[in-house]
């Protein structure tokens, strides 16, 4: 009697080990599918990267053959490394989203067929089971075999997990296209919060935990705006500068017991115009450099790691293009916060 029991109970716990080594595999699974979106995104920010470096030595180059006209240059060189680096950064985003929604909305069109049917086939189970209480022990052992009450439970789980994906593949492509605008080159009304949440979402994998420090927080303070008649793209072009300085800065705290965040505010002055502030708690900037944080080809960054043009670029078109306002406040040690001050209505602007 007891070898029967000490058989039922191994059987029991091999059935058990046999769940757990499948939960074991699609964890396995996922794990593997979250390190090639990983290893994807950081090989095209990597080429992003090479492309930009490989653009701002050229220009270098040409800045110093022509010193007698070098602030007329400088301006000229900030505009066209912009428009061209922004162009190629906008087409490789949108060509990535293209080529990633074509096969996730595949994917997506055939899962309510894979759920009918595999609801479908679940309830002929289940009717079999009625009429058959007592299938044969051939059928009762494949049962066994292959978990059918796991598989049961389970396959809904697994339908459920791959609409999530989808899903947010779909919100992914979206959020590309919002920030290459390349099809914004006029002037149009914009929702501001999209653009920053597109950008958000493009920087995503800088926000992550590191070896050296916690997840930077994104804490949004949005208020009520209207549409904002802008160049779409080349205020997605100063968010994704501002936000990559304020992570720059974040990466720099030597206090690890700092919770790093950024807080992106935004709200109506008044009737005519709209401010967004981003507001970082980094290391901050010295106040003996402040005045020159939107010349061109300033920056503090080791050499390979910032250009100098990103504020200088961010000024232009905030100032220049959409004749607004852009300040910084920052204080050593406490962190840095830039405000842009945009109207809703643009009277006349040139495009860079």
């Amino acid at each position: 009697m007891n070898s029967n029991n000490d058989l039922e109970r191994n059987r029991e716990l091999e059935k058990a080990n046999r769940i757990l080594q499948k939960k074991l595999q699609r964890c396995e699974n996922e794990r593997k599918q979250l390190e090639t979106d990983i290893t994807a995104k950081e090989f095209l920010l990597k080429k992003v990267i090479s492309e930009l470096q490989d653009s701002q030595s050229a220009l270098t180059r040409r800045s110093k053959e022509l010193e007698i006209t070098l602030q007329n240059l400088q301006k000229m060189q900030a505009q066209m490394l912009q428009s061209e680096k922004m162009s190629a950064l906008g087409q490789m985003v949108a060509g990535v989203a293209h080529e990633i929604n074509n096969p996730a909305n595949f994917i997506h069109g055939n899962i309510s067929y894979l759920e009918q049917y595999s609801e479908e086939m679940l309830e002929l189970i289940e009717l079999y089971r009625c009429h058959f209480p007592n299938p044969p022990s051939e059928i009762q052992n494949l049962e066994n075999d292959i978990e059918l009450d796991f598989l049961q439970e389970d396959l809904q789980k697994i339908l459920d997990s791959i609409k999530v994906g989808t899903e947010r593949i779909s919100a992914i492509v979206l959020s590309l296209r919002n920030f290459s605008r390349l099809d914004e080159a006029e002037l149009k009304l914009v929702d501001i919060h999209q653009g920053i949440d597109s950008t958000i979402l493009i920087l995503q994998h800088r926000l992550e935990a590191t070896l050296n420090r916690s997840e930077i927080l994104i804490i949004k303070d949005y208020g009520v705006l209207p549409n904002v008649e802008c160049y779409a793209g080349q205020l997605n072009q100063v968010f994704i500068s501002l936000l990559t300085n304020a992570i720059d800065a974040l990466e720099e705290l030597e206090n690890k017991q700092i919770t790093p965040k950024i807080t992106i505010s935004t709200s109506a002055i008044d009737s005519n115009w709209i401010e967004i502030a981003i507001a970082d708690n980094g290391i901050g900037i010295p106040e003996s450099i402040q005045a020159q944080i939107f010349n061109p080809f300033f920056t503090t960054k080791p050499v390979g790691k910032g250009t100098g043009m990103g504020l200088a670029i961010s000024y232009q078109i905030v100032c220049e293009q959409h004749q607004g306002k852009l300040n910084c406040f920052s204080s050593v040690g406490k962190g840095t916060e830039f405000q842009i001050q945009i109207p809703i209505k643009q009277v006349s602007c040139n495009i860079i």
